[in-house]
């Protein structure tokens, strides 16, 4: 008997859970949840000016994010002058697309020297919300130099350094710096003192030729051991 009532009982609970399963009385499976999308914590692309010049800025970028969270290659760099105007998307001055790469460089052109702008990236079709980066242009060069060798011999030569004043305003004082080519030395220098450099030879104007108005210029000697080895590149500065 308690055999025969286990078996019963046993047929009743498949009975009852067939007519569940066959959605007697209108009941149905809840349908699962769709997943929620969650992007990880991270910039999908950041930037920064990694070059200047006078009239252009390099702008290197990194693509880190894929869809949803993030976009496709090429990027648009959008410049701005004016912080306001990059938050807004207002009044961009120039623009340049990238290529293909997800991690590559742009490069924008034709700018205004030492100037600051704002940039702002463009993918898919959309403005990236996120990112705004700056970045300034090289200021003109304020003076220049140029080196005529006066006399030479087997193991040194004389020369002379012009300095001019290419600047809008009066210079208050100069410096000049440049890389021997080989292992040549100053042995003396006049109408102005050399300075301390970690990189090359650096040179500063004396207490009486520092003040140059705008094209003026003013020259100083050197003694140096050791052959010329050509052109030499000079750069002057404040």
């Amino acid at each position: 008997m308690l055999r025969r009532l286990g078996v019963v009982l046993g047929g009743t609970v498949l009975a009852v859970a067939g007519l569940v399963a066959a959605g007697v009385g209108g009941a149905t499976a809840a349908p699962a949840p769709a997943p929620t999308l969650t992007c990880p914590p991270a910039l999908p692309v950041s930037g920064v000016v990694t070059a200047s010049t006078t009239t252009s800025l390099t702008i290197s970028y990194t693509m880190l994010l894929t869809p949803p969270c993030g976009y496709d290659p090429p990027v648009t760099v959008s410049l701005f002058t004016a912080l306001a105007d990059a938050q807004q998307w207002l009044n961009p001055v120039a623009e340049v697309v990238s290529g293909p790469e997800r991690n590559g460089t742009v490069t924008i052109g034709g700018l205004t020297p030492d100037t600051a702008y704002w940039f702002r990236f463009s993918a898919d079709g959309q403005h990236d919300p996120y990112m705004i980066g700056s970045g300034r242009t090289a200021p003109l060069a304020a003076c220049a130099a140029t080196m005529v060798v006066d006399s030479a011999w087997g193991d040194g030569f004389v020369a002379t350094v012009t300095v001019r004043n290419v600047g809008s305003e009066t210079l208050g004082g100069w410096r000049v710096s440049w890389r021997w080519a080989g292992v040549e030395r100053i042995l003396s220098l006049w109408n102005a003192v050399t300075l301390d450099s970690t990189d090359g030879v650096a040179v500063g104007n004396a207490s009486y030729n520092g003040t140059l108005p705008v094209g003026a210029s003013t020259t100083f000697g050197m003694m140096v051991a050791g052959a010329p080895s050509g052109q030499l590149t000079l750069t002057c500065g404040r």
